[in-house]
């Protein structure tokens, strides 16, 4: 099937992501927020988050697209490695489990900002 840009885009990242292009072992800071991608460890105002293995990937992954929507087909291919089943509420539990781990509500939004219908984004509050 063909693909569109932004797709393809998105599967190229994805692929030199993989390859460990482009800096992913660097530590991303977004305001109070670092995540280090060598240690695999998340830090809100320098308290380690203890996340899962899932909730590092997916907290890693928006990121490394800070601002950007991440549609959830592109959340379920790269923090999952499935296609996306659409009802699938995997992505669900696990965005509210990082939210708690941030101490933010999906009402209240700080960082995870769900763009309903699409995906979701990590923004810099600060910003």
């Amino acid at each position: 099937s063909p693909y569109t840009a932004a797709q393809l885009e998105a599967r190229i990242r994805a692929v030199l992501r993989r390859m460990g292009a482009g800096g992913s072992d660097r530590t991303i800071v977004v305001h109070e927020l670092e995540i280090d991608a060598a240690a695999r460890e998340a830090r809100l105002r320098g308290e380690p988050l203890g996340l899962s293995r899932k909730e590092f990937d997916l907290l890693h992954h928006l990121a490394a697209n800070l601002g950007s929507v991440v549609e959830r087909r592109e959340l379920f291919a790269e923090v999952w490695r499935q296609p996306y089943g659409g009802a699938d509420k995997t992505l669900d539990v696990h965005l509210s489990w990082l939210r708690k781990k941030l101490g933010e509500r999906a009402g209240a939004p700080v960082y995870l900002h769900t763009v309903r219908g699409v995906g979701v984004k990590l923004v810099d509050p600060s910003a």
